[in-house]
C-alpha cells in the first residue's frame, strides 16, 4: 500500500466514522451552513478587470466538526463572464475557478487559509477572522480586456461554494447525499464596466 493510498484510506474511514452519529439517528442539533454573495463588482486595472467580493461564509456542523477534526476544506469561487447578445443565447465567454484551502491546525490552535494556485497563506487565531478574510475578496484578476470585443456588453456572475472535489469517490457520494455538505451560494450578477 503506497503512502498516498494509506492517507486517502484514512480520510476515507475518517469521514466514515463522522458520518456515523448521523446515521444512527444520534446526531446533536443541526448548525445550519449558508454561503452568500453580499456584493461584487469589477474594476479595470492596467487592461484587467479585477474582482472585489464580499461574501458571508458560514460553515455547517458537520463541515466544522471535519474542519475541527483535522480535514481540510476547499472554497471555491467560481466566476463566469458572459457575453450579451441580442439576437441569439449569450455566450459563455470565460469561467474561471479559484480554490482556497481553511484547515485547522490543533498544534499552533490556528486556522489557516490557503490560496491554491499561489500557496500563498496566512493563519488566524479564529474561526471568524479566517471565515472573514476569505469572505473579503481584493483584486482578483479575471481577465484581460483584449479578449474582451469592444463593440460588447459583458455580464459576470458568481457563486461561492464548499467544493468535495478534493476528496476520494466514495466519500464524495456520501457528501451528495448530506445536506450539511451541500454548500453553495446563489449566483450574484453583475454589468461588466468597460
Amino acid at each position: 500500500m503506497t503512502h498516498r493510498t494509506l492517507i486517502q484510506f484514512v480520510t476515507l474511514l475518517f469521514c466514515l466514522l463522522l458520518a456515523l452519529p448521523a446515521a444512527l439517528g444520534q446526531d446533536n442539533p443541526k448548525r445550519v451552513g449558508n454561503f452568500q454573495v453580499r456584493s461584487a463588482s469589477t474594476t479595470l486595472n492596467d487592461g484587467v478587470h479585477e474582482l472585489e467580493a464580499r461574501l458571508q461564509l458560514i460553515l455547517s456542523g458537520q463541515a466544522l466538526k471535519a474542519l475541527n477534526s483535522g480535514v481540510a476544506l476547499t472554497i471555491e469561487l467560481r466566476v463566469e463572464v458572459i457575453r450579451v447578445r441580442r439576437f441569439y443565447l449569450d455566450d459563455l465567454e470565460a469561467e474561471l475557478s479559484f480554490n482556497y484551502t481553511l484547515e485547522y491546525s490543533p498544534l499552533g490552535q490556528r486556522y489557516i487559509v490557503r490560496n491554491v494556485t499561489s500557496g500563498d497563506q496566512e493563519s488566524f487565531a479564529t474561526l471568524y477572522s479566517a471565515l472573514n478574510h476569505l469572505g473579503r475578496i481584493q483584486g482578483l484578476p479575471i481577465i484581460d480586456d483584449v479578449l474582451l470585443k469592444s463593440d460588447s456588453n459583458y455580464r459576470v456572475r458568481l457563486r461561492a461554494l464548499l467544493s468535495t472535489k478534493q476528496f476520494a469517490a466514495p466519500l464524495r457520494i456520501i457528501f451528495f447525499w448530506r445536506d450539511q455538505w451541500q454548500l453553495k451560494s446563489e449566483w450574484f450578477e453583475w454589468q461588466l464596466e468597460r
